[in-house]
């Protein structure tokens, strides 16, 4: 039970600093010293950086592919805001990831074939999503508007955080309003294909946000 806290000391440190710092600065050496314990305790945890990486990338995946997998059969706004707004709160939780994924990909290759699947599954989900809200009535979309709209859901999903870094840099994370916000701006995306009731909601999104 002892190693088993540790272990998850060493995973919530790791994870702290990473989504603070970035992964290049943060050696395990430097976990190590966060935490108080001596290099070699560690190393009996995880033998490499890599390989705490490697957990935390598990976790997330265990918590983006259900919000993915949730995402493709909405067929209303409001549950897409909410499933949006879980998607991002799972994209902010592990930031690191996507904040530095040209680095995490060149230093961590093992990972490259995972971090693509997970793309291409997300990909696939709002497709899904998109064709989904079509058939409802939600909105009048082409495939080719469908396909287009899942790409550009995608990206925002992946590049929010990072984009929001370069307009307000020193503003302090709120996880919860900042995943919030973030599934407002994603949800806009289908404010041109919106018809009918379904545009009295993304007005009232609008104007909650907005004011």
């Amino acid at each position: 039970m002892a190693g088993s806290g540790t272990r998850e000391r060493i995973l919530e440190a790791s994870l702290r600093l990473f989504n603070d710092e970035g992964v290049a600065a943060i050696s395990a050496h430097r976990v190590a010293a966060e935490l108080g314990i001596s290099p070699g305790n560690l190393h009996y945890h995880f033998k490499t950086k890599q390989a705490i990486v490697e957990r935390l990338f598990m976790r997330f995946e265990g918590r983006l592919v259900p919000c993915i997998d949730a995402t493709a059969s909405v067929t209303a706004l409001d549950d897409l805001w909410l499933s949006l707004h879980l998607n991002f709160e799972a994209v902010s939780e592990y930031r690191f990831i996507y904040r530095d994924i040209s680095y995490f990909l060149n230093e961590f290759p093992a990972l490259e074939a995972r971090s693509h699947a997970l793309t291409a599954r997300n990909v696939i989900a709002a497709e899904a999503l998109c064709a989904g809200l079509a058939a409802a009535g939600v909105i009048e979309a082409s495939a080719e508007d469908v396909q287009m709209l899942a790409l550009q859901l995608v990206f925002t999903t992946t590049c929010w955080f990072t984009f929001k870094r370069l307009i307000s840099p020193h503003q302090p994370a709120g996880r919860h309003a900042d995943a919030a916000l973030a599934a407002y701006y994603a949800l806009t995306l289908l404010g041109p294909y919106v018809v009918g009731e379904a545009r009295d909601y993304l007005n009232y999104l609008r104007a909650k946000y907005l004011r």
